[in-house]
């Protein structure tokens, strides 16, 4: 019996994480929620990389989308680098962090403080430099994440977001969506998206779509293709990729389409219905598919958590996909779990 990989391990983690974080950061959740409401920011910037940022660009969506406060992401190089002074008086800033000590977020983090924004970090690591920059310093309560390509970090870095999120706007709907999303999770990881294997194992290039939250999941997923697969993968809008993008596609070029149950859905599904009767190989996780490979999913009775919950099928597939293109997912080749960049 081949032994499981740590990715496929904390993969499977990804439900209980999501509910040891609700159940145990309830207090942290609820000061940061308290402070922001009473900072009322006009703006909101974020500071991350890689995964992290994929994280920050979900919760872009689901602040502007809940809160109708525009979101900006911050170059951490205009503080680590170019030391460019900032004046974020009426901002809020979101940094986020799996370890919480690349020098170039941290470094960003005190610059945001410096400059005048309410302050939150989300890390997995609290005894940090990043946590101890930020005013709200918040475990995302991940456990150990020893697979160098994040998965529960990622998920648990969102998860985080939007529980502030709900307490900060006193959104309901939204709280009850998350209380019932460690349920959903397991119910994710039953989606079984094996049909992708075979069109790609042995493929050069892929593009992967969304909309709204659903294309922040769409650039995470086209990363973990790189990252574990040595896949090149490029990610867009559904609507941006006709606007010069659609020319690479060939017939049976391969397209992954994300689609959570939001006004975008429709969007979505047309464009990849289209690219469909072009001849690309299109997969979608919608039932709107006509001529599409459908993809089985969660509906999670909320828009954003539906949207969410299409990382989990997606994450298990391509721990099965690199192993099937001859690589080891827990160890790509030129990374590290820490990347201390400045």
């Amino acid at each position: 019996m081949t032994e499981m990989t740590m990715m496929r391990r904390e993969i499977l983690e990804i439900p209980q994480a999501a509910a040891r974080f609700l159940d145990g950061q309830k207090a942290a959740i609820a000061e940061a929620g308290k402070a922001l409401s009473v900072r009322d920011p006009s703006v909101v910037v974020t500071v991350a990389r890689g995964s992290s940022d994929h994280a920050a660009y979900f919760l872009k969506y689901a602040i502007e989308l809940i809160a109708g406060v525009p979101v900006a992401s911050l170059g951490p190089s205009l503080a680590s680098i170019y030391e460019a002074p900032l004046k974020l008086e009426k901002a809020a800033a979101i940094s986020i962090s799996q370890s919480g000590k690349s020098p170039d977020i941290v470094a960003m983090g005190e610059a945001a403080r410096k400059g005048g924004a309410l302050t939150l970090s989300l890390v997995n690591t609290i005894n940090s430099p990043l946590a101890e920059a930020a005013d709200r310093p918040i475990d995302i309560a991940a456990g150990p994440e020893k697979a160098v390509a994040a998965t529960k970090s990622y998920v648990n870095s969102i998860v985080a977001g939007l529980a502030v999120l709900a307490e900060w706007k006193g959104d309901q709907a939204l709280k009850a969506a998350l209380a019932a999303l460690p349920e959903q999770f397991e119910k994710a990881l039953a989606c079984d998206w094996g049909m992708l294997l075979a069109p790609l194992k042995d493929a050069q290039s892929i593009y992967v779509l969304g909309r709204g939250p659903s294309f922040a999941i769409a650039s995470e997923a086209a990363l973990k293709c790189k990252e574990t697969c040595e896949l090149h993968a490029e990610a867009y809008s559904s609507a941006e990729v006709m606007h010069g993008p659609v020319s690479l596609v060939a017939p049976r070029f391969p397209i992954i389409a994300f689609s959570a149950r939001d006004k975008a859905e429709a969007s979505v599904a047309a464009i990849a219905n289209g690219l469909a009767q072009k001849g690309a190989n299109v997969f979608l996780a919608s039932d709107l598919s006509d001529g599409p490979t459908k993809l089985p999913f969660v509906a999670t009775g909320h828009p954003v958590t539906d949207a969410l919950a299409l990382i989990l099928p997606y994450y298990s597939f391509i721990e099965r996909l690199s192993l099937a293109r001859g690589f080891n997912p827990d160890a790509p080749v030129a990374l590290n779990k820490v990347t201390e960049t400045k």
